[in-house]
């Protein structure tokens, strides 16, 4: 069933984790059967069916389905772009803002595209590391800007509810392609997002 099931209907995977959600509550020492858990099991199978729902989607396509010929060739800035995703080490949450960048190159793309992208990649089992690089390449491969900047600014309930318990611990990660190679460009974007 594993290398099929990402191609079952959304209502047998649906019944399929909500089966094993059940035995979950059982080998945890609970009766899943008890009226506070009896429709447990169906509700967490439908909410990780919508956390993971980026697998069904194409960023590219998203992206391209609002691409509009442009002459404009100054920086574009979407700034706090809000996200969850599931941290694929414990699946627990993380979540915070993204932060993009790009300079086009003849075409722009639909501003609420890109938070739309966003979107796709964090509703994904993830790293943060990872998520900033796919966002930034998806963007580069659907518009070729002369160049595209991201920044993730997150916290990891994986580091807040267990292991080290760092309440206010918060992870800054970016990457860059493109014109943003060079610091000034870089310097330019940081100065967008840090200013009152």
């Amino acid at each position: 069933m594993k290398e099929d099931a990402a191609t079952l209907p959304r209502q047998d995977r649906q019944d399929a984790l909500a089966a094993h959600y059940e035995e979950i509550l059982s080998i945890l020492g609970e009766d899943p059967q008890r009226e506070g858990l009896l429709k447990t099991p169906i509700r967490v199978a439908r909410a990780w069916l919508e956390l993971t729902r980026g697998y069904d989607e194409d960023p590219i396509a998203i992206l391209r389905s609002a691409l509009f010929k442009e002459s404009y060739h100054n920086m574009v800035v979407v700034r706090d772009i809000e996200f969850y995703s599931l941290c694929e080490h414990h699946l627990l949450p993380f979540f915070g803002h993204v932060h993009i960048a790009y300079i086009p190159n003849g075409e722009i793309t639909g501003l609420s595209k890109l938070a739309r992208i966003v979107n796709t990649f964090s509703h994904r089992l993830q790293v943060q590391e990872r998520m900033t690089e796919e966002i930034a390449h998806c963007i580069q491969d659907a518009l070729n800007p002369q160049g595209v900047m991201v920044i993730v600014e997150a916290r990891h309930l994986c580091m807040q509810m267990r292991g080290v318990a760092k309440q206010d611990a918060n992870t800054t990660t970016m990457h860059y392609i493109g014109a943003f190679e060079h610091a000034e460009t870089r310097q330019e974007f940081l100065a967008q997002l840090f200013k009152e």
